[in-house]
């Protein structure tokens, strides 16, 4: 379905990412039941208001690559990191190794 996603249930989804590992916008979307919210994921953690409760920097892009990040993509970096997930050229290497939630 194309339902509207409700903050609150991806902030619960992303609070459940381990450290060390990663989960893409579009997995967040289908899990919680609406493939094509991929974008929509992307606005709500852009607001979240406890990034460190709710670790958004944890959720990459389904290529691999970083994204965005509320505080900017060298943070983001350095965050994935300091967990020993690889990056070069703000691509995760052997992106499958570390993704999670399926």
């Amino acid at each position: 379905s194309n339902g509207r996603i409700n903050s609150q249930s991806v902030y619960n989804l992303v609070s459940n990412i381990p450290p060390g590992k990663v989960a893409t916008y579009g997995q967040l979307a289908s899990s919680l039941g609406n493939s094509r919210g991929a974008r929509g994921i992307g606005k709500i953690l852009n607001k979240n208001p406890r990034p460190i409760i709710v670790p958004c920097h944890r959720v990459v892009c389904s290529d691999g690559h970083i994204g965005g990040y509320m505080y900017g993509k060298e943070r983001k970096i350095s965050l994935l990191l300091n967990e020993g997930i690889p990056i070069v050229n703000d691509l995760i290497i052997d992106f499958e190794k570390y993704r999670t939630l399926g």
